[in-house]
Parts: C-alpha cells; structure tokens; sequence
C-alpha cells in the first residue's frame, strides 16, 4: 500500500461519520487499521458496542522493552445547531486549512501519530517499540478508554503517553480532573393557586443550587494547574405554569487540581447540599500532571525544539483527555498532551486544522519515537 500524505490520510478520516452519539468509530477504526497493518504493525480490534471499535497497534514492542504510547479517539462532537460553511464531513482544503468535523478534535492527530509512527520505521531503528492507542467514546466522558483499559491485558512496559488532543503542537503536561454530577430534588405536585398543599423540587434545587455558588474547595493552589472549580451549568424542572413541580434537576461541573481527592469532594458536596439533593456521578476522572524534568517529557520537549528552561513552561490545560484514565492505568507515568489541531478550534463550526501543523505534527512524532535511542533516557522507564 502506497503510503498517503497527512492532508489525503486527514480527509479521508474526516469524510467517515463518527459523531458521538451514536460514535460509529468502526470504519474509521478500520481504515487506520488496514494502513498500519500493511506496514507491518500487528493490530487489534476491541469492540465496543455496535459498529464501534478501539484500535490498538504495535511495533518493535517486547514483553521485557518499554514502549512509548500515542494515544487518541475516533469519535468526534456532533455538527452543532449554526450551519457550517463547508461540507463538515468533507476535508475541503482552503487557504493552508482542512476543514471538517474532527479536523483538529481529532482525525488530524490520529492521521499524523499514525504516518509518523510508520515513517519512523521507514527510515530510521527505532530502540523503542511504537504502540498505537486508539479509543471509542471519548467525547462523552472517556468511557471508552475506561472499557479499554478494563478489556485489553496487552499494553506492556511503557516509558510515557503523549495524547494527539490539539495543542497547536505545544506540548502540556497536564489537565485538570472532572467529577460532573447530576443532582435531583423531589417533592409532591398540587395545583399552583394552592402551593401550600404540595412541596416544591425547584425551591430544594434553587436552595442547593445557591450553595454551590459559594462552594469552597479549601485546597491549595496547584503549581501547574492553579486552583479547582465548579460550575452549575444545567437546571431544569416542572411539568407546566400552574402546578407545584415535584422534580428538578441541575448539574454540576468539578474542574480538580492535584489537591483534591474526589472522594472527599463528593462527601463534602453532599454534606452540604443536604438531604433535600440526591447525588449522581455521571464523570469521575482525576487530573493529570507530569513533572517537567522527567526524562521522557525532555525527550518530548527536545523533539518539539523547546530547549531547559523556555519562558511560558511548563504548560497545562482546561480540558479532558483521555489521558485521566490512561495515565493512572499505567502507575502514573509521564504524560504528554501535544496535538496539531487548534484548540479554540474544537467543538467549533467550520472546524479546521492548518496543513502545516498537521506536517509539523508527523515530523514531532516521528523524532519523539527515534529519540527513545538516547540510552540515557532508561532512567526514566516506569
């Protein structure tokens, strides 16, 4: 099979549908799959659910020789609400920009870890062997690497993770948690010129919805992610005007530093939200953080042209990847986020990557994987 380019492998990503809800990954799945598979890599299929896959791909891997893991998803956002102003499921090329739905969130990222990490073998010996994580259902809170990690016992060693998610191609060494939560009042419906004859589940939403504003988290200001948040962003209750309602519902968004443990904080929340809310966790993911002089984050910032001390690093991010679950799952290892796709990008209309990102991308992992020859980097293997 002749090998594509980033921008004809991009497009033909983007053209497959793999909005989430449903996902649909499989076909993309497959199409990565059949590349890699005709450059010798082995690959495995785990299924998830109808039509929807992870991909796993390796080479150069050895039971007893670590391996670095480049890790995305298939699945994309839905097309939204605004009508776009080119086909989002086209890959147009305008300008230096490939638009289309995943284009930067994240077909673009997939394409380049996967022509980077073949290219690698192509022209060079890389020391280290080369596994390929690609997940199902993440944009809906990660479930899909959560059922990967639980389903597939074949990872191996591994010296670190970087997460294709966009950056710009600047590389993060941490996120943020999440611990999103849906919260529930109840109360008796009667006729509304009689509200003394019912109880009303908005006032008991409204009342803890009025707690969490003052919420305080009494942690610690963290070095690299700064201080934990939490937001209200969704309520909703009633059935009609004139009737008390007897169900209300809101949500709440938890954005966690290091400082926190989860556990704790949803005990506190219900403490004092009270017996009035029923708590549902819908996300619980822990936040990601690597310390900067780890060998293989060096090896990641070298490869990207950032040299010991750069003003502006080390960097974090706002958002979630699937990193929360990866990096835990493999004892805390480093952990990398850098992708070509612009972040302000994601989720958006008219979604786009610039081309000379996404050729950067490739070149940045592919010198990622040859420089796990520097023998000095053994130090770091966890």
């Amino acid at each position: 099979m002749l090998l594509p380019g980033i921008v004809d492998f991009t497009q033909k990503l983007i053209k497959l549908d793999s909005v989430n809800p449903p996902g649909n990954e499989a076909p993309v799945a497959k199409l990565t799959g059949d590349l890699l598979t005709a450059y010798d890599f082995a690959v495995d299929y785990i299924p998830y659910g109808d039509n929807r896959l992870h991909l796993v791909a390796e080479k150069g891997c050895h039971s007893n020789s670590p391996a670095v893991i480049f890790t995305g998803h298939f699945d994309t956002v839905p097309l939204g609400v605004k009508a776009w102003t080119v086909d989002p499921l086209g890959g147009e090329v305008t300008d230096g920009k490939i638009f289309g739905r995943g284009s930067s969130d994240m077909k673009g990222g997939i394409a380049a870890m996967a022509l980077a990490a073949i290219q690698a073998f192509e022209s060079g010996n890389p020391a280290c062997g080369v596994r390929l994580v690609f997940t199902a259902g993440e944009e809906t809170g990660c479930q899909g690497a959560k059922h990967l990690v639980n389903e597939y016992k074949k990872f191996g060693k591994v010296f670190g993770i970087v997460v294709g998610e966009p950056t710009s191609n600047i590389p993060a060494v941490g996120h943020k948690g999440g611990l999103y939560l849906k919260v529930t009042t109840t109360g008796k419906t009667a006729h509304s010129s009689m509200p003394h004859l019912g109880e009303n589940a908005i006032y008991k939403a409204a009342r803890a919805i009025l707690k969490t504003e003052k919420f305080d988290f009494r942690d610690d200001k963290d070095q690299l992610l700064g201080f934990s948040t939490l937001n209200v962003g969704r309520m909703q209750g009633g059935i009609n005007l004139n009737s008390v309602p007897d169900y209300a519902e809101f949500t709440i968004d938890a954005r966690t530093t290091t400082n926190i443990n989860h556990t704790e904080l949803l005990s506190t929340l219900k403490n004092e939200l009270g017996a009035e809310a029923d708590i549902e966790v819908l996300v619980d993911l822990p936040a990601v953080s690597s310390p900067e002089n780890s060998p293989f984050v060096q090896a990641v910032y070298k490869a990207c042209g950032i040299s010991a001390g750069t003003e502006g690093f080390p960097k974090s991010l706002p958002y979630l990847t699937d990193g929360a679950v990866l990096q835990p799952a493999f004892g805390g290892i480093p952990t990398v986020i850098l992708g070509p796709g612009q972040p302000e990008l994601a989720h958006q209309t008219d979604e786009y990557c610039l081309v000379e990102n996404l050729e950067r991308a490739v070149e940045i992992y592919k010198n990622i994987i040859l420089r796990m020859n520097d023998d000095s980097f053994g130090a770091g293997i966890l």
